[in-house]
């Protein structure tokens, strides 16, 4: 488990907005507690969660509320959730944005980045920390490492912005846990339950919150699949993901399209279900 002696002492936050697109959403870390069954919890609810839990030890408030909407690019995060983010006058904000761009054929990294470093800045300016989280690394990943060296040059990025604005930076692109099937869903670019469980971790510690849970050894290893049975669940990958996500390119539609936010206001947070 990461020591951190130099950790920051962690500042106590009451208002915590989340900002960002479907892996902000919690996709796809199923909440069994809801009674919707498109609703999802996420790391950022997790944190949300244990936030919560330290403030009522310490006898502060806590509210949270989550903005985030799958398939939204950086400008929509931007232009449609900060301003709202803002009305609610947080002291801690988490922007999770660009994600969708980069898988884009074509995409200006350099503009991507200048609207983010835009909107930390603007955040920074009203007193309140930022979180960041870098993109994985798939390069282990079948099929989806085609797009890994782009998400290098946004997690080099990423980090000149969190430097040039003090903000935080959750590292999980070296998160060697995260190299693990089980850690993703079946669609091969969101995160699982367990997945969402250690990326909250990382930001916990990233803000300086001990954990005592080990969250950085990797899982034993699974039984590998043999060549035929690879080959297969790449092709209903390519049938039952891929293609539908092609689809939607193609049709200039979204996945988000019509949602609304989960939390669109600052409220108390329960723990999530196991």
């Amino acid at each position: 488990m990461p020591v951190r002696p130099d950790a920051p002492h962690p500042r106590v936050w009451e208002r915590f907005v989340a900002l960002g697109d479907s892996f902000t959403e919690g996709l796809v870390d199923p909440d069994t507690s809801a009674s919707a069954e498109d609703r999802y919890v996420g790391w950022a609810d997790r944190v949300a969660a244990a936030l919560a839990a330290r403030n009522a030890a310490l006898g502060a408030p806590f509210g949270y509320a989550n903005l985030a909407i799958r398939g939204r690019l950086v400008d929509a995060v931007i232009s449609e959730q900060l301003p709202a983010a803002l009305a609610l006058h947080p002291d801690l904000v988490s922007l999770s944005a660009g994600g969708n761009d980069v898988l884009r054929p074509r995409v200006s990294l350099r503009a991507v980045m200048e609207r983010l470093e835009g909107a930390v800045v603007q955040i920074r300016e009203t007193g309140a920390d930022v979180l960041l989280v870098t993109a994985p690394d798939v390069s282990w990943a079948p099929l989806v490492n085609r797009v890994h060296p782009r998400m290098v040059e946004y997690t080099a990025n990423l980090w000149a912005v969190g430097q040039r604005t003090g903000a935080f930076v959750v590292d999980i692109y070296t998160l060697r846990a995260l190299h693990d099937a089980r850690m993703w869903g079946p669609d091969r670019i969101h995160f699982s339950s367990e997945g969402h469980t250690r990326i909250a971790a990382q930001a916990l510690w990233t803000l300086g919150l001990e954990q005592d849970d080990d969250w950085v050894t990797p899982l034993d290893p699974a039984p590998p699949l043999g060549r035929i049975e690879s080959l297969q669940a790449d092709r209903e990958w390519v049938a039952t993901h891929l293609r539908p996500w092609i689809r939607r390119r193609i049709r200039r539609e979204s996945s988000g399209d019509d949602r609304v936010p989960k939390r669109p206001q600052l409220g108390p947070v329960a723990p999530p279900s196991p």
